[in-house]
C-alpha cells in the first residue's frame, strides 16, 4: 500500500455552516407566493448547495493527492451527509420544499462522491444512455436502482468526463431522476469553474 501523504487537518464541513445556511433562509422569508421575495432570496437555496459540493470536492482533492485512503474519504464523506441530510426544523411550507428539494439533489451529489472514492464508476460512461435507464427505472419504482445509476455516472463527472448540458431536457421535471440530475449537474458546473479547490491545502499552509 502507497504512503499516505501528511496534511494538516482540515474541517471539511460542520453543523454551524450548515445552520448558518438555513438561518439565512429562516431571515429571507422566503415565500413562493411573493415571486419579487422569491426570486432574491432563491440564490441562498443555490449557494447552500454550492457550498456543500465545494467541500465535497476539497475532499476528493486531498484523495487524488493520495493524503486520503478510500476509507478515511468515506468517512469524512459520511460525516458531511449526516449534518446536510439531518432533518431541518420546520420553517414554512415554501422553505421547507426547497429546503428538502436541495437535500435529495445533494443526497445524489454525495452518493456520486462515494462512488467515485470507491472507483465504481465507468469513465466512458454513456450518460444519455444512462439518464435513460433511470429514468426507465423510476417508471417501474425502482428507486434504488435509478439512484445508483446516477451515483456512479456523477462519479464519472468528477473523474473529469465532460457533462452536457443537454442531459438535463431528457426527463421531465418532476421526475426524482431530475431532481438527482441537478445534484450532479452541480458539480459539473464548480468543476468548470474556478479549481482553487484542487490546491485549497497550499492557501490554508501560506496561511
Amino acid at each position: 500500500m502507497a504512503e499516505q501523504k501528511s496534511l494538516p487537518y482540515y474541517e471539511f464541513y460542520s453543523k454551524p455552516r450548515w445552520d448558518n445556511w438555513v438561518s439565512q433562509i429562516q431571515g429571507a422569508g422566503f415565500s413562493l407566493q411573493d415571486e419579487e421575495k422569491a426570486e432574491k432570496s432563491a440564490a441562498i437555496f443555490v449557494n447552500m448547495a454550492d457550498d456543500v459540493i465545494l467541500s465535497c470536492l476539497k475532499i476528493a482533492a486531498r484523495f487524488d493527492k493520495g493524503a486520503l485512503n478510500e476509507e478515511k474519504a468515506l468517512e469524512i464523506l459520511d460525516s458531511v451527509r449526516d449534518i446536510v441530510l439531518a432533518e431541518v426544523p420546520a420553517i414554512s411550507e415554501d422553505a421547507d420544499m426547497m429546503i428538502f428539494s436541495v437535500q435529495d439533489s445533494l443526497s445524489c451529489s454525495m452518493a456520486a462522491f462515494e462512488a467515485y472514492f470507491m472507483g465504481d464508476y465507468d469513465q466512458k460512461a454513456d450518460f444519455k444512455a444512462l439518464i435513460k435507464e433511470a429514468g426507465a427505472a423510476e417508471q417501474d419504482e425502482e428507486l434504488e436502482i435509478a439512484f445508483a445509476i446516477m451515483a456512479t455516472l456523477g462519479a464519472a463527472v468528477i473523474s473529469g468526463q465532460p457533462f452536457d448540458e443537454e442531459c438535463l431536457t431528457i426527463l421531465p421535471e418532476d421526475s426524482i431522476v431530475a431532481e438527482w440530475l441537478d445534484g450532479i449537474d452541480s458539480i459539473a458546473a464548480a468543476l468548470v469553474g474556478t479549481d482553487s479547490y484542487k490546491n485549497f491545502d497550499d492557501v490554508d499552509d501560506e496561511d
